[in-house]
């Protein structure tokens, strides 16, 4: 299997499988002196980490971080960064009664017609068990950014819109987005999704989601023009992240339904500092970073592992049902939160460290 790594001076590449003895990363691009323990990384896997509310998968595991390498006295080398996690909590039994169907939804047709084998123990390398391992290289991303730009740098994401009911984002609360089990921004609106979910579960069904990111303190100049825009990386990254299937920068689609003079951010100066009056573009104008918020947010499908009854084929080519049981989530878009952040991380510094090595 080809197209494992992401990045290209700061580049990640990650390996196993959901049932495997371990999932993990390496990490190649990594600027040295940069202070850095497993706990650093571990506080944002402990965002994503499963089976912590009775809202996501019960699948329990401790997603414990280990560094085996790229590290000497606390701080980076410069040389490559490995990391390990253990699988702990596998059940591959749940999955022996549909291991030769298809599951409507789910990567299992196109991956068996690309490669001609799966590993159906709940979808092997095409799980979402993978993106563990990008928190983590987010994680190592984030801490980097820091370091280079202060603390106006801060990336956080939450969940806008849970199925069919959304939030208030101008009741937007960083403060409140990790003590719920929604990563809700709106204390208001968390009591209601707490009923519509549950009531989601207990049909046997699921629900999508829409996650918002938001990055604040990057400097103008990042990205380019032409073939490595900064939103076009961003998008890539975004999409990557299974179950995603649509990418918003900004206003997004939502652009097409405004006209030129409400869509136009317009700019003025006032006693040395810039000011734009709105950010439709979400913080990046053709291609490059403009110095503002920048905001992306992108669309979680419904989990396509449900109670319910479906119609699908098996690998003999035969008609058959199937009804997935086992532990997962009724909405996977939830715990794409961390996910959504750590690729935000990745995407920028590539980008900041591409500019460093053009511009200045």
């Amino acid at each position: 299997m080809s197209f494992n790594t992401f990045g290209k001076v700061f580049r990640f590449t990650t390996w196993g499988e959901s049932h495997g003895p371990a999932i993990g990363c390496i990490i190649d691009g990594c600027p040295p002196l940069i202070a850095l323990k497993e706990q650093d990384i571990q506080k944002e896997l402990d965002k994503r980490r499963p089976g912590q509310s009775k809202y996501t998968t019960q699948r329990k595991e401790k997603d414990r971080v280990h560094i085996l390498s790229g590290i000497f006295e606390g701080k980076t080398t410069g040389t490559p960064i490995s990391l390990i996690i253990y699988n702990e909590d596998i059940r591959s039994k749940d999955y022996n009664d549909i291991k030769n169907k298809f599951r409507p939804g789910h990567a299992d047709f196109t991956y068996f017609k690309k490669y001609g084998i799966r590993d159906y123990r709940g979808g092997g390398r095409s799980s979402a068990r993978e993106t563990a391992a990008r928190v983590a290289a987010g994680a190592i991303a984030k801490k980097v950014l820091t370091n280079k730009l202060g603390n106006k740098f801060k990336i956080v994401g939450a969940v806008t819109q849970l199925g069919i009911l959304g939030c208030d984002t101008k009741k937007w609360n960083d403060k409140i987005i990790y003590k719920n089990p929604f990563f809700c921004p709106d204390k208001s609106t968390i009591s209601l999704w707490e009923k519509y979910l549950l009531s989601v579960r207990k049909a046997g069904s699921s629900c999508g989601a829409v996650i918002e990111i938001r990055a604040n303190g990057i400097p103008p100049g990042l990205g380019a023009p032409i073939y490595s825009k900064l939103d076009a990386d961003i998008a890539s990254a975004m999409m990557s992240i299974n179950a995603v299937k649509g990418v918003n920068i900004g206003s997004g689609m939502n652009s097409a339904r405004l006209s030129g003079e409400e869509n136009s951010d317009e700019i003025s100066q006032n006693k040395n500092k810039l000011r734009f009056k709105s950010n439709n573009a979400g913080g990046i104008l053709g291609g490059i970073s403009s110095g503002q918020q920048i905001i992306v947010s992108f669309a979680v499908k419904p989990t396509s592992s449900i109670l319910k009854s479906r119609k699908t084929i098996n690998k003999f080519g035969k008609n058959t049902t199937i009804s997935v049981k086992g532990r997962h989530d009724p909405c996977v878009g939830i715990r794409a939160v961390p996910v959504g952040e750590a690729m935000m991380s990745c995407v920028l510094l590539d980008h900041y460290l591409l500019n460093k090595a053009q511009c200045k």
